[in-house]
């Protein structure tokens, strides 16, 4: 199985309405060598200025990123040469970052590669160590900087860390 761990950055909490800006994904194996990146022009006038302070970028520097159909188209492409088989979706917070990029995909391909479902790599872990309480981000070598591969690297990190040392069972 080939789990592709995400992270994106908006300009809002809902895709529509406002924007995604940048999405990041890394093929979760040994290396950690695989990854995609893209900008997105935003697809919305509306923007909380609080929120797409968080990834560093102003709003006329957004203005100039890449058009969202051809970031997506190749996202899917990138999955398709990295992926020997269906991918896996998998993000710190999939509930946010899932419904962007599902969003997304099938509003500019047609259709989603990782299909209908998604992982969340904080709920695995507070499975795991069986405490809700508990929280995974200790497990990060990459420093969180809201650079979505910085972010997708450390996540990915964590969640191989999870199967040398806590013993998880999964199959990459």
């Amino acid at each position: 199985m080939a789990y592709i761990m995400v992270d994106i950055e908006s300009d809002g909490p809902i895709p529509g309405d406002y924007s995604m800006i940048s999405l990041g994904a890394v093929l979760v194996e040994e290396g950690l060598c695989q990854t995609f990146y893209g900008q997105l022009k935003p697809i919305s006038d509306d923007y909380i200025p609080e929120a797409l302070a968080v990834s560093g970028h102003t709003r006329e520097e957004t203005l100039t990123f890449d058009d969202p159909a051809k970031v997506m188209h190749d996202f899917a492409d990138w999955l398709k040469r990295v992926c020997r088989d269906k991918p896996h979706f998998i993000s710190d917070n999939n509930g946010f970052d899932w419904m962007f990029v599902c969003w997304y995909f099938h509003h500019f391909t047609g259709e989603n590669p990782f299909g209908f479902s998604s992982q969340n790599l904080g709920s695995l872990y507070k499975g795991l160590v069986k405490d809700m309480f508990q929280n995974f981000k200790h497990l990060r070598r990459t420093q969180h900087t809201h650079h979505p591969v910085d972010d997708a690297k450390g996540n990915a990190e964590a969640l191989l860390t999870l199967k040398k040392e806590l013993g998880l069972k999964i199959k990459l």
